[in-house]
């Protein structure tokens, strides 16, 4: 029997509902001696919740201690739309899917943690993972003195079999198919779905084609493509062919789009913040869409400057989120940077959508950066003069030319 490491009283946990969360709670119960109170977010994930709130009654839960939110227009506008402002990617590929939820499920098991007088809250992330940096470098952001109980890097239960038996043993239902070992691992919610372990485990093999839940095989895709118009303003989303849409409206609109064409399909070798590579396999959707029309939109409404710096400044971005440091000062701040540029980053991007693949097939804004008439080689009126190029060009060879010839002097010196 496992030794509790510290005192709780009460412990708020974040609970799916499922069978590891299930174990977990009444584990806390067994072996802490503490009053659970469990909550359980609505990010999207496409499952039902009142299960959870039954299941957690059955497990000795008072009623008024079980708490289920839905969550998904405060995670699509507050989380989701500020990151996708910022283009960002991990390590070029990765949407964030799972990383950017976290803060918010931290953010409200604290909130509930101080409503209920709660001296501790618990999540079910493993100890290999990144999600138990980021649920716990989240609290303590919010709450400094916090205590926190991580189950999987305290518990004696060393299989899939001895968790079971612990289920068994305290009468917690437990479904045919979760009694041998899944083939993999998921985490969902409104902008991607995650798959990872077991059969994936193996970086060289393909995918299982059982594996995908949120996109039809490209292959299988219609034959005929799909147009949709998305609409922007301050950089965020508000509308897709015409029709103004909540931002989890919005999100789930784009998913189906996505789905139905094949579009989202990643699989990533990855570097976890805490030290290995892992194999996953994401599906993201309506993101890789919105991606897709975002950069479009900032092509002709962002000055060049800007919109480098953004780019530059990207990569550091997304690794924040990735490794857990949402509230952080530093990512706060490149976010009122970011939010800055956004400000002009208005109008409507049409693209096509065709098996597997997001194409970008026009795009206007009345803050549009686009000058026609400077581009043009027609004739016409033209406020560029082609002969300034050559004082321009001259001045940014100076450099070069005077380094050309330092060389030329070694070689012949030599």
């Amino acid at each position: 029997m496992s030794q509790p490491k510290i005192k709780v009283k009460r412990v708020v946990l974040a609970y799916s509902g499922g069978l590891d969360t299930s174990i977990i709670l009444k584990w806390l119960q067994t072996t802490y001696g503490c009053e659970v109170v469990t909550f359980t977010a609505d990010l999207g994930q496409g499952e039902e919740l009142e299960p959870a709130r039954k299941k957690a009654e059955l497990l000795g839960v008072k009623p008024e201690n079980i708490f289920i939110e839905d969550l998904r227009e405060e995670f699509v506008r507050d989380y989701v739309f500020p990151m996708f402002r910022a283009n960002a990617q991990y390590e070029g590929q990765y949407l964030l899917g799972t990383s950017i939820a976290r803060p918010l499920i931290a953010k409200k098991l604290v909130e509930i943690a101080r409503k209920v007088g709660a001296d501790a809250i618990a999540h079910g992330a493993t100890g290999k993972g990144n999600d138990q940096v980021r649920f716990e470098l989240s609290a303590y952001a919010l709450e400094p003195e916090i205590k926190i109980i991580a189950p999987w890097r305290e518990w004696e239960f060393a299989s899939r079999n001895a968790l079971i038996a612990f289920a068994e043993k305290h009468q917690i239902p437990i479904s045919k198919d979760k009694r041998g070992e899944a083939p993999f691992s998921t985490d969902a919610n409104l902008l991607h779905v995650s798959s990872e372990g077991k059969v994936l485990e193996d970086p060289a093999q393909e995918t299982p084609a059982y594996v995908y839940s949120r996109t039809v095989d490209p292959e299988s895709a219609p034959d005929k493509p799909t147009v949709v118009e998305i609409a922007f303003e301050k950089g965020d989303p508000v509308a897709v062919d015409g029709k103004r849409l909540s931002p989890a409206a919005l999100l789930a609109a784009l998913n189906t789009l996505g789905h139905d064409n094949g579009i989202g399909r990643l699989d990533l070798v990855e570097n976890r913040f805490v030290g290995m590579k892992s194999r996953g396999m994401y599906e993201t959707p309506g993101g890789t869409i919105l991606l897709a029309a975002h950069r479009a939109i900032e092509s002709i409404t962002l000055d060049r400057g800007a919109a480098h710096l953004k780019d530059e400044l990207m990569p550091k971005y997304a690794e924040l989120i990735y490794n857990g440091f949402w509230f952080a000062p530093e990512r706060e701040m490149l976010q009122v940077l970011i939010d800055k540029s956004q400000e002009l980053v208005a109008g409507r991007v049409r693209l096509k959508l065709y098996k597997g693949g997001v194409h970008v097939i026009g795009r206007d804004s009345p803050n549009s950066l686009y000058d026609q008439d400077l581009v043009t080689f027609e004739e016409g009126a033209v406020a560029y003069d082609h002969n300034d190029a050559a004082g321009f060009i001259k001045l940014n060879a100076l450099r070069l030319r005077t380094l050309a010839k330092r060389k030329r002097r070694a070689e012949a010196k030599a």
